[in-house]
């Protein structure tokens, strides 16, 4: 398990910095429906993106780490899955977005729950080798 939580880490940042780097350079392009839309759209989409492209260097940076520590890889997951709740609320406001929109809100969901059942499998594997201090 711990080399599928390593693999998770590995996929979701390089996903991630490859998204946010898109949405940097193509702006509104990078967004399929979302029609024609002015320059404050694109300018909070390209910012947006680099703040993505960050959210995925912390996942590569966890996925390197040995073990991988579980707050950190618990801290991500909430916040994709904050990122789902508010597709959700998009949704229950303005109704289904388009459809690959849809298809992220599954990923969304379903990796999160993942992530978080997956989170402590390299601590487990590798047990601490930390020296206490008066068992010299």
């Amino acid at each position: 398990m711990a080399r599928v939580l390593q693999w998770f880490g590995w996929t979701m940042g390089v996903a991630c910095v490859a998204i946010g780097l898109g949405h940097v350079a193509l702006g509104n392009a990078a967004v399929p429906g979302i029609g024609p839309a002015g320059a404050a759209v694109d300018s909070l989409g390209r910012f947006l993106g680099a703040a993505f492209a960050g959210y995925g260097l912390a996942w590569i940076w966890a996925a390197r780490q040995s073990p991988i520590p579980a707050a950190v890889v618990r801290w991500l997951a909430a916040v994709f899955l904050l990122g789902a709740a508010g597709r959700v609320l998009s949704l229950a406001v303005h109704g289904w977005p388009h459809g690959f929109q849809v298809g992220l809100l599954v990923v969304e969901l379903i990796m999160p729950p993942l992530h978080f059942w997956l989170a402590d499998a390299d601590e487990r594997a590798r047990p601490s080798t930390k020296i206490i201090k008066g068992a010299e």
